[in-house]
């Protein structure tokens, strides 16, 4: 009985001890939580309530949509952020992602407008996260745009949400993004996005930068890094610029460091090809998610519209477009932009007159 009641004793002392250890490794595991500023990401602003008038119009479902925020196209973000509000009663909530310049400008014209009622958290990029991830050409520095990195670092931005909608500044939404947000993703995929050999794209092909729309387009296949891969060189490419995202697998598989992997061995190697060196965000995506994704509807990502002054889709099918993706060098907000008049039905004057459109003269509608 004397030996129970020794052992009795030695266990109550045991889980004492461990009952204190594990308190003390909680309050530093919080002490450590709140100290930290994973990847340069500090929450600037926080979601508002919703007004309550609108509070009973918005279903409960919440939508994270992620969008970056420079301010030489902030216009873009806010036509971007009102086309999707104005076509869903889902619970949108918008994770706009900037630079700490850029703050102030954007909740003004948030605050200012008629966007007054979005629910959105801003966030402010920190560049130095790229240091050793980003081939800085010195002639070419102020062409650099940390904020398209921003995708790569989704779960940090949304930490809370399984699920998320990254679109780029450039879009014009027509449709509920509830259904894009529903779009099925295969077990085991982190993310949905459309490719570049679906009937909208046409195949487009960049004049002297060979076949945009395959892996060879992106990627270097004389590097010995490349060729290891055994990715074939004619695998039909997909557009990052608009995509869904499981951020639960995206965490489970480590996509954000296996893209920095790539990102800091290109830095090295030099993988991306010569001919797209514009293109610095796709090459890492296509080799992570390479035959590990889901597709999305080609309609909810219709592309190409600033790849020419021209007009390369008909009025029906502009309309009819769940998603219109201005990507290429003819901005709408530019001067020769092709479906500018489609664009600007959402964009919203800055109240404080430092975003300023470029007009465009009356036949640069009738471009052909």
């Amino acid at each position: 009985s004397v030996n129970i009641s020794i052992l009795i004793v030695a266990v109550v002392l045991f889980l004492l001890v461990l009952h204190h250890n594990f308190l003390g490794l909680s309050d530093f595991l919080k002490r450590e939580l709140s100290n930290s500023n994973p990847l340069g990401l500090q929450p600037v602003d926080f979601i508002p309530a919703a007004p309550q008038r609108l509070a009973g119009e918005r279903s409960d479902k919440e939508i994270s949509v992620v969008i970056a925020a420079s301010d030489e196209r902030l216009g873009g973000a806010i036509a971007a952020m009102n086309s999707i509000y104005r076509h869903t009663r889902s619970n949108v909530v918008f994770h706009i992602v900037t630079l700490n310049d850029t703050v102030d400008h954007l909740r003004l014209w948030l605050s200012n407008t008629a966007l007054k009622n979005l629910r959105y958290r801003i966030l402010d990029f920190d560049p130095r996260v790229l240091e050793g991830k980003v081939q800085v050409d010195p002639q070419k520095a102020d062409t650099l745009k940390p904020l398209t990195f921003a995708r790569f670092y989704l779960p940090n931005l949304v930490p809370h949400a399984e699920k998320a909608i990254y679109v780029d500044d450039d879009v014009i939404v027509q449709d509920d993004i509830l259904e894009l947000y529903n779009t099925p993703l295969k077990p085991g995929h982190a993310a949905a996005f459309s490719d570049d050999c679906d009937s909208t794209t046409n195949k487009v092909a960049v004049r002297g930068a060979g076949n945009q729309y395959n892996y060879i387009g992106f990627l270097d296949y004389k590097k010995e890094t490349i060729r290891k891969l055994a990715m074939k060189a004619n695998t039909c490419s997909f557009n990052p610029g608009v995509f869904v995202a499981n951020l639960t697998e995206w965490k489970l598989q480590n996509i954000t460091k296996q893209l920095e992997k790539w990102m800091a061995l290109n830095v090295v190697e030099e993988l991306y090809s010569r001919t797209l060196a514009g293109s610095i965000t796709t090459p890492p995506l296509l080799i992570v998610f390479y035959k590990q994704h889901s597709s999305i509807d080609p309609m909810w990502n219709v592309r190409h519209l600033g790849s020419s002054a021209g007009k390369r889709y008909s009025p029906q099918f502009v309309k009819a477009a769940k998603l219109l993706h201005w990507n290429g060098h003819f901005k709408p907000w530019g001067r020769t932009a092709s479906y500018a008049e489609v664009w600007e039905k959402w964009y919203v004057p800055d109240p404080t007159g430092k975003f300023s459109l470029i007009r465009r003269h009356s036949e640069a509608y009738e471009a052909k």
